[in-house]
C-alpha cells in the first residue's frame, strides 16, 4: 500500500493529507499526470482532421484509449465506446435520444437512491407526458426489489439505475437486476450507473447485457472532463445525435446534414483530448494493482472505520446495506455535518457534508445531509485513527 501510495504526487508534497472523498473525486498518479503533461509539452495536436504527423499521433493515442476502454468494461465493439464529459452528460445524451423516440404516457423507472444526474435528465422529460417513478429503499439503504417485476407495468420503457448509492454505498446487485427485468420485458432500454463501482470492481457490459453504461474518468484515478458511455450498437444506431457541430456529420448543405457513423456522430467538436489519452493509464492503474487487492484493501478500510464510528455516542451510520462499498455516512445528534466537516477540514482531514446530489436518500432517511468518508486504494489505516480523532476532537468543540 505504501507503494501504492507514493506514486500520488499530492501526498508527498502534502503528507499529512488525509483524503476522505474519493466518492466526489479521486486524487491522480503520476502516470496520468505525466501523460497530460506531455502531450501540451511534445505533442499536442487536433485530432482526426490534421494531415501531418503530430495530428496523426494524438488521433491514433485518443483512439488507442477507445480500445482500452472497450476492453476494461468488455464491450463487443469500439464503436460502442462514446466518449463524453462525464457521467453526467452521458445521461442527458441518452435520456435526450431516447426522450424523442418515446411516447406520451410512457414511464421511466429509477429507484431512490439515484444521484440527480440520472434523476434531473429524466424529469426534463416531463414537457412530453413522460413520467417517472422509483424503486423504494428500506431502512437500512437496499432496495426493495421483491415486487421488481410487478413495477415493470406496461408503460415502461426505460430502466436507469445505479450500481452504487454515492451517499450510502449500497452495492445493488446488477447483474441479477436486469435478468429479471429481461425475463418479464424484452423491450425495456436498461442503463446502468457505475460512476460510484469503476475504481472498485470489474464490469462486464456483456455480462449484464445493459444497453447504456455510464461513468467518468475522474473517480478513476483520471483526469476531470471526460467520461466514457457505453452503448449497444443497436441503441446508438438509433439514438439521434445529442449535439450538432464539427465531427460529428458526414455532409452538410444549408437545408440538410447527415451523420457520422457512431460513435462520432456523439463526439461533435474539439474533445477532451488530452483527457482521453490520459485515461488509458489510470485504467492500467487499477489493472495493475487488481480487483481482489483493492475490494481486500478497501473493504478492510471499511470496516475498521464502522466499527470504530459505532463506538461515538450518538453517532448514526446512514446505509447499513450487507453488501457495501467503501462508503460510510452518518449523523452526530446536535451537530450539523457542515460544521464537522468543516472542523475536520481544518486539520487536513477531507471529506464530505452534504446531501450529496442524492436529495431523494436524504428525505428517506428524514436528514438534511450527512458527513461521508469514502475510501480508495490509496488511503491507510492511519488515516481511519485521524479520521476517528478528528471527530472526535469536533465533537468535544461542538458539543
Amino acid at each position: 500500500m505504501n507503494n501504492i501510495r507514493n506514486q500520488f504526487p499530492i501526498f508527498q508534497s502534502q503528507p499529512n493529507l488525509v483524503w476522505l472523498d474519493s466518492a466526489s473525486s479521486t486524487q491522480k498518479p503520476e502516470s496520468v499526470i505525466d501523460v497530460a503533461n506531455r502531450f501540451y509539452r511534445e505533442g499536442y495536436s487536433n485530432i482526426h482532421r490534421g494531415l501531418y504527423p503530430l495530428s496523426e499521433r494524438a488521433t491514433a493515442d485518443f483512439e488507442t484509449t477507445r480500445d482500452v476502454v472497450r476492453s476494461f468494461i468488455n464491450a463487443r465493439e469500439r464503436e460502442e465506446v462514446v466518449f463524453t464529459k462525464g457521467t453526467t452528460e452521458s445521461i442527458n445524451l441518452v435520456a435526450n435520444g431516447l426522450g424523442q423516440l418515446l411516447q406520451t404516457g410512457d414511464t421511466i423507472l429509477l429507484t431512490e437512491m439515484e444521484h440527480h444526474a440520472n434523476l434531473v435528465p429524466w424529469q426534463l422529460l416531463a414537457h412530453k407526458g413522460i413520467g417517472v417513478k422509483a424503486i423504494r429503499l428500506n431502512d437500512a439503504g437496499e432496495l426493495l426489489l421483491d415486487n421488481l417485476e410487478a413495477q415493470l407495468t406496461p408503460d415502461v420503457k426505460v430502466f436507469a439505475f445505479t450500481a452504487v448509492s454515492n451517499a450510502l454505498g449500497t452495492i445493488n446487485p446488477v447483474a441479477e437486476m436486469i435478468a429479471r427485468v429481461r425475463a418479464v420485458r424484452t423491450d425495456i432500454a436498461i442503463l446502468v450507473d457505475v460512476a460510484q463501482m469503476i475504481a472498485h470492481a470489474p464490469i462486464d457490459v456483456q455480462a449484464w447485457d445493459c444497453d447504456f453504461l455510464t461513468f467518468s474518468g475522474h473517480k478513476l484515478y483520471g483526469p476531470t472532463g471526460v467520461g466514457v458511455l457505453y452503448g449497444k450498437r443497436e441503441w446508438l444506431e438509433r439514438l439521434p445525435p445529442y449535439m450538432g457541430g464539427g465531427d460529428m456529420i458526414r455532409t452538410v448543405t444549408i437545408e440538410k446534414s447527415t451523420f457520422n457513423d457512431i460513435p462520432y456522430k456523439f463526439e461533435a467538436g474539439t474533445p477532451n483530448i488530452e483527457g482521453v489519452i490520459a485515461l488509458k493509464p489510470a485504467i492500467e492503474f487499477v489493472q495493475r494493482i487488481g480487483w481482489e487487492v483493492i475490494a481486500t484493501h478497501e473493504h478492510k478500510l471499511l470496516t475498521l472505520a464502522t466499527e470504530q464510528l459505532k463506538q461515538i455516542d450518538g453517532l448514526r451510520i446512514i446505509g447499513t446495506a450487507a453488501h457495501k462499498e467503501a462508503v460510510v455516512s452518518f449523523i452526530v445528534d446536535g451537530v450539523h455535518p457542515s460544521d464537522m466537516a468543516t472542523l475536520l477540514g481544518h486539520e487536513q482531514i477531507c471529506l464530505r457534508a452534504s446531501h450529496h446530489c442524492a436529495q431523494p436518500v436524504m428525505q428517506r432517511f428524514q436528514v438534511p445531509a450527512t458527513v461521508r468518508a469514502s475510501f480508495a486504494v490509496y488511503n491507510t489505516e492511519e488515516d481511519v485513527a485521524k479520521l476517528i480523532d478528528g471527530v472526535d476532537m469536533a465533537l468535544g468543540m461542538l458539543r
